[in-house]
């Protein structure tokens, strides 16, 4: 796994950014996501996946905490930009793993709808 460490002079938030593996192609382990909502991952990926939404929840604290604290709004402002990358990044992780296993799957089985899904997605994250 790779990490790497960017950290704001006036604060100690950390805005780590982590490699996440490949999730399990929907056909080897269970339902996909058009049929039933559900996309299988392996437990390392939903393992990352949790760690990165537990260090934007610790990065919310942390603003929470410099405003409770009267910090200067410069250092406020720079934390929120880092959660909203940080948040961004999350989304691309998740939309390239739809994108990667349920419609490449349901591609794959003629479902060409599914594009339109994509799309829509794709848009959402913009």
């Amino acid at each position: 796994m790779q990490e790497s460490h960017k950290q704001s002079e006036d604060s100690n938030i950390n805005t780590s950014v982590l490699s996440v593996p490949t999730p399990v192609p929907a056909s080897e382990n269970a339902v996909s996501c058009p049929h039933h909502k559900h996309t299988p991952r392996t437990p390392e990926a939903t393992h990352q996946l949790q760690n990165r939404l537990n260090r934007m929840i610790g990065q919310l604290n942390g603003i929470k905490k410099m405003l409770d604290d009267n910090r200067y709004c410069g250092d406020i402002l720079t934390q929120i930009a880092a959660v909203e990358s940080a948040l961004q990044s999350f989304g691309y992780i998740i939309l390239q793993d739809h994108l990667e296993t349920c419609v490449v799957e349901e591609i794959q089985n003629g479902n060409t709808e599914i594009l339109e899904e994509a799309i829509d997605l794709i848009k959402k994250l913009k």
